[in-house]
C-alpha cells in the first residue's frame, strides 16, 4: 500500500507549503512509502482529490486544500487529522498501516540494552570499589613494606658497621 499525498507545488500561501513539508517530511524520516501528486500542475490529480475527499470533511467552499492524504484509495484526512494522529501517537492507524517490526524490535532492544546497562553499571562500581579496596591494601603495604624496609635497612647498616669494627680491631692486634 502506498500513501498518497496530494499537494500543490505551487501554492500561493506559505501556510499551505509548511503543511506539505510536515506531512511529506514526517513520511520520509519514517520512511513509509508515498507518493505526491501534485494537484497545481496536473488536473486530473486535481479532480480525483476533490471527487474522493468525503463531503463530511470538505470545507464549506466545497474544495479541499492540500495536504490531502489517501492509502491507495481509502481517505485518510486533511493536515488537521494528520496533526491529531501524530500528536495523539496514532499515527499508523491514521494511514491504515501496521506499525513497522522493527520499531517494536527497536523498543524492546532498547529496553534490553537499558537494563544491562544499569546492571553493567551496578557491576562497574562493585568493580570500582574493589579495585579502589585493592589499590588501598596495595599503599597500605607498600608503606608497610616500605618501614620494614627502612627497619631492615638500618639492621643491615648496624650489622655492616659491627663487622667493620671487627676487621679494625684484627687489624690492630
Amino acid at each position: 500500500m502506498v500513501i498518497k499525498v496530494f499537494v500543490a507545488t505551487v501554492a500561493g500561501s506559505t501556510a499551505i507549503k509548511k503543511k506539505q513539508q510536515e506531512v511529506v517530511g514526517f513520511l520520509e524520516a519514517n520512511r513509509i512509502d508515498f507518493e505526491q501528486r501534485d494537484i497545481a500542475c496536473n488536473d486530473d490529480n486535481r479532480k480525483w482529490m476533490r471527487d474522493n475527499v468525503p463531503g463530511e470533511k470538505k470545507p464549506e467552499n466545497g474544495i479541499p486544500l492540500p495536504p490531502q492524504i489517501f492509502n491507495e484509495e481509502q481517505y485518510c484526512g486533511d493536515f488537521e487529522s494528520f496533526f491529531d494522529a501524530k500528536e495523539g501517537n496514532e499515527i499508523y492507524v491514521f494511514f491504515g498501516l501496521a506499525p513497522p517490526k522493527s520499531a517494536k524490535s527497536i523498543d524492546i532492544s532498547a529496553e534490553e540494552t537499558e537494563k544491562p546497562a544499569e546492571n553493567q553499571e551496578v557491576i562497574t562500581n562493585a568493580e570500582e570499589e574493589k579495585q579502589v579496596e585493592a589499590e588501598e591494601e596495595v599503599a597500605t603495604a607498600e608503606e608497610e613494606g616500605g618501614e620494614a624496609d627502612d627497619e631492615q635497612g638500618e639492621a643491615d647498616d648496624e650489622q655492616g658497621e659491627e663487622e667493620e669494627e671487627e676487621e679494625g680491631e684484627e687489624e690492630e692486634s
